[in-house]
């Protein structure tokens, strides 16, 4: 049996032409993940296909291709499937997207896999090869991540050469919070599901590098664990990067627990300045956070900050970009990251701006986070698309750099690369919208795209 499983991605990460290099681009786990997981009996020969570093064959060669899915690459996901159908081989699609919007993407499949694969995925493989495949597969409710003989992901599968790092970890998956953009609790719910730790550390010690990231949405949804895993890493000395909500502010013992474990950066979910946005956002507990402080702090352990904001919520007017720069600028933040709010399908905030009326197109590829989607409350959506390329362009300006990283005493070559590669991205955004109102000049009048009509989808689709 050959089984070929492709990462399809959108136009902006694409292979040829693709916004980013190598210098920011680390291995994906999912799809090493997935090859971990074929049984061995079946005597599977496997290969991997990133589209973030190479081409996929029109004519691949295989009996099953598996591919991948977010919003934003599912209208790639679906042509290629579409293509290979046609030429006779079968097709599984997984993975967010058509978790959220399962009735879609089983027309473009043979098979669909919603929620983790862990169980379903090798299951499907020994249907598929006696003659029966369903063309459903769910993840169980009483699905768990605790399981001491789970393989690890197979990183050999792809060339290290084409990537920053390999060294990439998971220790647990979702969130407890129901942030109204989020695509995780409405896709697996809001139980963080967790990795036993000794398996974690095994996983850290077999690969061997120094430098890891890890991937997980909330390292710190939940504190017992969290501490857990971070006093188990001490003696690896290894130094990691990591996301984490801004609560670590209020527990200042876990913040020094962080720094000694070797943690050299964390990626926080600013989203904005305004506490009316963070409740537009549901997302009122950052509000009791003083976010310089905790840059300041983080700062203090030798953490870096990767400070993520979003533009669009329904509080903000065309002033907050710039407040939203100097203030990145002024705490220091080692590396700001700015983001169009994206109503994905499935997700509460798509919901009530599809109520309002607001939703612009579902053209599925505009959904990256880049792209304008629907009608933003206090402008209009050319001046968000302006304002937040205007953003990064200022953010990444060589004096804005030097500032923000002299605030925070990052002057190093890793840190000063990296600030570089956004440089590069922020002066490159342009080449990639495809929307009449990012073509057009502010204060223009604009035709918006039609909605591109979807089957109603059924959160019970898996009974």
């Amino acid at each position: 049996m050959k089984i070929a499983l492709i990462s399809p991605k959108g136009p902006l990460y694409r292979h040829r032409g693709g916004i980013f290099g190598k210098s920011l681009r680390y291995q994906p786990l999912t799809l090493t993940t997935l090859a971990a997981l074929v049984p061995a009996e079946l005597g599977a020969e496997v290969q991997l296909y990133d589209e973030g570093i190479e081409d996929v064959d029109e004519q691949l060669q295989a009996d099953l291709i598996g591919l991948t899915v977010i919003t934003g690459t599912s209208r790639r996901a679906y042509a290629l499937a579409d293509q290979f159908r046609a030429q006779g081989k079968t097709v599984v699609l997984g993975g967010p997207h058509v978790t959220l919007a399962p009735l879609e993407a089983a027309e473009h499949a043979d098979a669909i896999v919603t929620g983790y694969a862990e169980d379903t995925w090798p299951q499907l493989l020994r249907d598929f090869a006696v003659g029966r495949l369903r063309p459903l597969y769910c993840q169980s409710p009483d699905f768990t991540l605790d399981r001491p003989a789970m393989p690890f992901a197979r990183r050999d599968m792809f060339d290290s050469r084409h990537f920053m790092t390999q060294s990439v970890f998971e220790a647990t998956r979702s969130c407890a919070h129901d942030c109204e953009f989020c695509v995780a609790p409405s896709a697996w719910g809001r139980k963080q599901f967790q990795k036993p730790i000794a398996w974690v550390i095994d996983d850290i010690r077999r690969v061997g590098a120094k430098r890891i990231l890890f991937v997980d949405l909330n390292l710190i949804s939940d504190r017992n664990y969290a501490r857990e895993l971070f006093t188990a890493m001490i003696p690896l000395k290894v130094r990691w990067f990591g996301l984490s909500t801004v609560l670590i502010a209020h527990d200042p013992e876990l913040m020094e627990l962080i720094a000694r474990s070797g943690c050299n950066g964390l990626l926080l979910g600013l989203e904005t300045l305004d506490k009316g946005g963070l409740s537009d956002a549901r997302k009122k507990f950052n509000g009791s956070v003083d976010y310089a402080k905790l840059i300041g702090d983080l700062h203090a352990l030798g953490i870096a900050v990767q400070g993520c904001f979003v533009f669009g919520l329904d509080h903000d007017t065309p002033d907050v970009f710039d407040a939203t720069v100097q203030f990145a600028i002024d705490t220091g933040i080692d590396l700001p990251r700015f983001a169009v709010l994206t109503p994905f399908p499935g997700t509460p905030l798509h919901q009530r701006l599809k109520e309002q009326g607001r939703l612009l197109t579902l053209d599925w590829e505009l959904y990256d986070a880049q792209h304008v989607v629907f009608q933003p409350l206090h402008m209009s959506p050319q001046e968000l698309a302006a304002g937040h390329e205007r953003a990064w362009k200022a953010a990444y300006r060589p004096s804005a750099i030097m500032r923000r990283l002299w605030k925070a005493r990052a002057l190093n070559p890793l840190t000063i690369g990296a600030n570089l590669g956004y440089r590069f991205y922020a002066h490159n955004l342009h080449r990639f919208y495809n929307c009449d109102w990012h073509l057009s000049p502010v204060g223009t009048s604009i035709t918006l795209p039609a909605m591109v009509p979807v089957k109603s989808q059924s959160k019970t689709v898996c009974g």
